[in-house]
């Protein structure tokens, strides 16, 4: 008897070779698709190379200069205000003369200044009368308290030798006690009201020289009041304070000014200084007393760091350079290339300082492969920047090539394709 195979077995063995190919086609197509997939990714942002600037990291020494564009200024400026308000009368200088020391600049006049001080001298004359009148007062009394004395003293004397017969005449018996004792006591009353009338004077004498005094105080302010009101006054005839050349005068005849307004400036002849805005990476380095220099008609200039101005306006900071020496002839307002340094030499690795440090902040960049026709995003640590070179620190060998031009076209891409 022949055996016949289970129905149920051949079933399931005829169902799972059709599954088991569809596993085996469906991951051969997920292997295909991954390929196509890898294949298709891009290579790169095309960058023609003629569009890039490429530069190769190299050793060296890394020279701490930073150069940069000065502004010559004159070394003293001396700021012309108005001390008073008033109207121009005369405007005796141009801008831009060269004035000597107490020249007279401009005239102003002032109506309501005129009137203040005839209204003070008016008043310092009648004190200076009332005070007049308080001294001759003073003058009078001491006279008349001198005639009183010398009578009321010559009244006293006289008392005194009656009431000495009368004592030598009540001892011979020729007066009684009575009458020797009226004598004592009018010579008593003439001893004190002699004393009285001493007294008195003094106190009134006193009075007066106070109230003299006093008046002499008053006088004397209101003189230095006049004296300062008259100063004022002159004040509206402007004078130049020092030497120098005038700058900013543009004042017209018949034109009001206000007290505290800027009439001109004088500017000091021959002696400059130079003004320099660096970027604020440098804040920190820069001192007080550092060395630059200064290369003008062929002759090279020593200078140093006068001060420092640490406010920050725009990415940049203030330095004011002062000349070692006699500075060149210079023009106010002239732009010089200056270099100053920040510190010594020191060996490096060394990349231009150009315009991809701007939009990377230094913290990255495309360094190309060994064929050079990619460029791949790498991080970097760069350190200082000067004299047109940064240091580099970390994340490059020397000899190794950057794209060193600006990365705004492409700053989002992680590969470059350099063709």
């Amino acid at each position: 008897m022949t055996a016949v195979p289970h129905s149920g077995a051949a079933m399931d063995r005829r169902v799972a070779r059709p599954a088991r190919r569809w596993r085996w086609l469906l991951a051969a197509a997920v292997l295909a698709a991954a390929a196509a997939l890898v294949q298709g990714w891009p290579r790169g942002v095309p960058v023609a190379r003629a569009d890039v600037e490429i530069a190769t990291a190299a050793t060296g020494p890394f020279r701490d200069v930073v150069a940069g564009r000065a502004t010559a200024l004159p070394l003293q400026s001396v700021l012309l205000d108005a001390s008073e308000d008033g109207r121009v009368e005369q405007v005796l200088v141009r801008d831009g003369a060269v004035v000597a020391a107490g020249q007279l600049l401009v005239v102003l006049a002032s109506s309501q200044r005129a009137q203040e001080l005839m209204a003070r001298s008016s008043e310092a004359a009648q004190q200076l009368a009332n005070l007049a009148t308080f001294r001759a007062g003073l003058v009078q009394a001491q006279a008349a308290q001198r005639r009183e004395l010398t009578q009321a003293g010559f009244e006293l004397e006289r008392v005194r030798r009656l009431h000495r017969r009368e004592r030598e005449l009540a001892a011979q018996g020729f007066l009684s006690p009575a009458a020797l004792e009226d004598s004592a006591d009018r010579l008593a009353l003439a001893e004190r009201l002699f004393s009285q009338q001493q007294a008195d004077g003094r106190e009134e004498l006193a009075t007066r020289e106070q109230s003299v005094r006093a008046m002499q105080r008053a006088v004397t302010d209101l003189e230095q009041r006049l004296a300062a009101m008259r100063a004022a006054s002159e004040g509206l005839a402007l004078r130049a304070p020092v030497a120098g050349r005038v700058t900013g005068l543009s004042l017209q005849v018949g034109e009001s000014v206000r007290g505290g307004q800027r009439i001109a400036r004088l500017d000091s002849l021959g002696r400059f200084k130079l003004a320099l805005r660096l970027d604020e990476f440098h804040l920190g380095r820069v001192r007080e007393g550092g060395p630059a220099t200064l290369l003008h008609a062929g002759r090279e200039h020593a200078l140093h760091v006068a001060r420092i101005d640490p406010q920050v306006r725009e990415g940049r900071f203030g330095v004011e350079l002062d000349f070692d020496a006699e500075p060149p002839p210079l023009q106010a307002g002239q732009g010089l290339d200056v270099r100053l340094t920040l510190g010594a030499p020191t060996p490096a690795l060394l990349l231009p300082d150009a315009g991809f440090y701007a939009d990377t902040g230094g913290a990255w960049a495309f360094v190309l492969d060994a064929d050079g026709r990619q460029a791949r995003r790498r991080p970097l640590q760069l350190g200082r920047r000067a004299d047109g070179a940064v240091e580099v620190l970390g994340g490059l060998r020397a000899g190794e090539r950057v794209v060193v031009s600006p990365y705004r076209a492409f700053a989002g891409a992680s590969t470059l394709r350099i063709d």
